[in-house]
């Protein structure tokens, strides 16, 4: 059910809307065709799966350049995660329907089944680009539907196995799993705060990226809160107990359909993941990062990101349209 949208007719802008899927609120960020339902539409359709937190505003930049990229031949569209966005005034964070655990690990991978079965022609091709445990989430979706028009996934960052024992996961496992209610004061105290002051804070935060995209600003604003930060955290709690083994048997049904790449210094999928991969699976696109790009390649690399993934599937491209 869609409920509030943005007011925008240029399908080269950023148009986003909020709807209810699975009963949770959910944000959805689309560059061009905005209703694949409706008249002689693309038939290919380039969809975004995020990290967690799951907020497409995070995308943007790197959604516009890779739609512009294609020469604005595909929609560009990007799903946030249940509950990891503020809802519009108009709606709540759950609405009355809602059932199940739907801000969980499993919840949102059943939450993007739905979405594309209410939003989504089922012959549409789809063209799926993973974040973090976006690829966990995108591997699951394979596994459960295997009658996804799927024609290429790409895996960014791909936390697909083992996050607990990461340097990272060693981490935040315990602050995640224990101690996250400790963090729900601090937020609340801090989303009393203007909007202004909130993204003063944040761009200090950031001030060691020399070249921070600042369209990410406002997207990591709307994480002071204490519902969207709840949410989040809880799914995060789930991916240290739940993201294990590497699901070896998924991977190889749709090895030719699969592109990864890896992180040289990833606290989240050491460069000994990568490399185990790709003993695993020879004949795989497994790619190794060879220029420096962050796990949270958003902040400042979205662009070189979308380029990068275009050259991959260039040859593609001709037969899928």
């Amino acid at each position: 059910m869609k409920m509030g949208s943005s007011v925008m007719e240029d399908k080269d802008e950023a148009y986003t809307e909020h709807l209810y899927c699975c009963g949770a609120v959910t944000e959805v960020l689309k560059f061009g065709t905005r209703n694949l339902h409706s008249g002689n539409q693309p038939k290919v359709l380039f969809l975004i799966i995020p990290g967690n937190p799951g907020v497409v505003g995070f995308y943007k930049t790197f959604m516009q350049t890779l739609h512009q990229t294609l020469g604005r031949r595909y929609p560009v569209w990007a799903v946030s995660h249940a509950g990891h966005c503020v809802p519009p005034d108009t709606m709540d964070m759950i609405e009355v329907m809602a059932a199940g655990d739907v801000f969980g690990l499993n919840g949102q991978i059943e939450h993007k089944l739905a979405f594309l079965t209410e939003h989504v022609p089922r012959d549409s091709r789809l063209v799926l680009v993973g974040h973090s445990i976006g690829c966990y989430l995108i591997l699951e979706m394979m596994k459960r539907d295997p009658e996804l028009q799927v024609v290429k996934s790409v895996m960014l960052f791909p936390t697909i196995e083992r996050m607990a024992a990461t340097p990272q996961g060693r981490v935040m496992t315990p602050v995640l799993c224990r101690l996250r209610y400790v963090a729900y004061l601090p937020i609340f105290l801090l989303s009393l705060l203007p909007d202004v002051l909130k993204a003063f804070m944040v761009k200090l935060v950031f001030g060691g990226l020399r070249s921070l995209d600042h369209s990410t600003v406002p997207p990591t604003v709307s994480l002071i809160n204490v519902d969207t930060a709840a949410n989040a955290m809880y799914m995060g709690s789930q991916e240290m107990l739940e993201v294990l083994e590497r699901d070896n048997f998924t991977i190889n049904q749709n090895l030719d359909k699969l592109v990864f790449y890896y992180g040289a210094s990833d606290h989240w999928c050491p460069v000994q993941y990568y490399q185990e991969i790709k003993r695993k699976f020879p004949e795989g696109d497994i790619r190794l990062c060879s220029r420096g790009i962050r796990h949270a390649f958003v902040l400042d690399a979205g662009k070189e990101v979308a380029g990068m993934i275009f050259e991959w599937i260039r040859e593609d491209l001709q037969t899928w349209s």
